[in-house]
């Protein structure tokens, strides 16, 4: 079977993109600061990718030959720094760089981690007092 030109588009251009969006790109390397607080930024990564292709035959086609192709693709990558992780005396907590959520959807996702907290803060100090 006759490789497809489309298929080469696509596979050249899917390398170029995870050249350029790995797993660093979203949570990127950590900072350790000075004092030991560990910083580590985290970004939103938007793709989209699209590719199109024809064979067609020219004006005076020969016999035989096959006949010509065009093609192409094009990609774009958006990346968003959303937040960063702070580390610090073994306690995590998320630090968000974007606006406050505008929905109630938004806002209890943004609060789970400090609701989770708690609520080990609450069990921790139950166990305390046995």
């Amino acid at each position: 079977m006759e490789k497809n030109p489309i298929g080469e588009i696509m596979e050249t251009s899917m390398q170029k993109i995870r050249e350029i969006v790995d797993a660093n790109t979203i949570i990127g390397q950590e900072i350790t600061t000075q004092d030991g607080i560990t910083i580590i930024p985290v970004s939103k990564v938007t793709l989209g990718f699209g590719t199109g292709g024809s064979d067609f035959q020219g004006k005076n086609p020969a016999p035989g030959k096959p006949s010509s192709f065009g093609g192409g693709s094009a990609a774009g990558v958006n990346i968003i720094p959303v937040a960063f992780l702070v580390i610090r005396d073994g306690n995590v907590r998320l630090l968000s760089v974007l606006p406050p959520a505008s929905t109630t959807v938004d806002r209890l996702i943004e609060i789970v981690p400090e609701l989770i907290d708690k609520v080990r803060e609450l069990i921790r100090g139950g166990n305390d007092g046995d």
